[in-house]
């Protein structure tokens, strides 16, 4: 179970430091990652983590590159957005379709990963993580193809795998099941208004007066797991 200072980025007391995966994960998620990717190397697919558990002060520093435009704004196809022709309300629509709140962020639970195939990269290529990659003639196709097949197995599932009108799709985001599903119920709206107003964000205020519906539509607004989860975590 996760407490609210972990749930929001401002604790790391539930996530385990992996020097050899170069990425932190929650405790529980460790072994069934490295399951996973122990099989796929079977089959040639070298899962790599590009992104897992970031506290609210790395996501707040995402958050605020992205709205002073020192970081590329992209629409729903991954093109990218003219920064000084959008209005404050518009630039929190530009980000949180990417990138989420401080303090609403999955990645503070520990349970979500970010990953690419390290074998199918070419030498000299920057990872985008945009949907290209992963479609058909795509650097990843053969990695989502696998992760399609089997990672339900191991309790991984994709929570932006369609378009539900919030978060852009995001293939490449996996979570692991038994605690993001509990994590997910106890991120109320009141939950992330304080940890938002805690912080020292840029364009906290338009955030805050749209905290319930940025809640509704980006935050419960996720695929949910298609299998059977059990929580066998303290």
């Amino acid at each position: 179970m996760l407490n609210e200072l972990e749930l929001t980025g401002r604790a790391d007391t539930h996530v385990v430091l992996r020097h050899d995966l170069a990425a932190a994960l929650h405790r529980d998620a460790v072994e069934p990652f490295l399951a996973m990717k122990s099989y796929a190397m079977l089959d040639g697919i070298y899962i790599e983590i590009v992104s897992a558990f970031r506290d609210l002060a790395s996501q707040q520093k995402i958050w605020d590159r992205k709205f002073r435009g020192e970081y590329p704004l992209y629409d729903a196809r991954g093109n990218v957005c003219d920064h000084a022709s959008l209005s404050e309300d518009e630039l929190v629509d530009a980000i949180i379709g990417w990138s989420a709140v401080p303090g609403a962020s999955r990645h503070h639970w520990g349970s979500e990963i970010d990953v690419i195939d390290l074998a199918a990269l070419p030498e000299g290529y920057r990872v985008r993580l945009v949907p290209e990659e992963v479609q058909a003639g795509g650097v990843f196709h053969a990695l989502h193809q696998w992760l399609d097949a089997n990672m339900a197995r191991f309790g991984f599932f994709r929570p932006y795998h369609t378009d539900r009108g919030g978060v852009h799709p995001e293939p490449w985001h996996l979570s692991y099941a038994p605690v993001s599903t509990l994590a997910l119920d106890l991120l109320t709206p009141q939950v992330v208004e304080d940890a938002v107003r805690a912080s020292g964000m840029l364009g906290k205020a338009a955030v805050l007066e749209r905290l319930g519906d940025i809640h509704r539509r980006y935050v419960a607004n996720v695929d949910a797991p298609q299998f059977p989860v059990f929580h066998g975590f303290a």
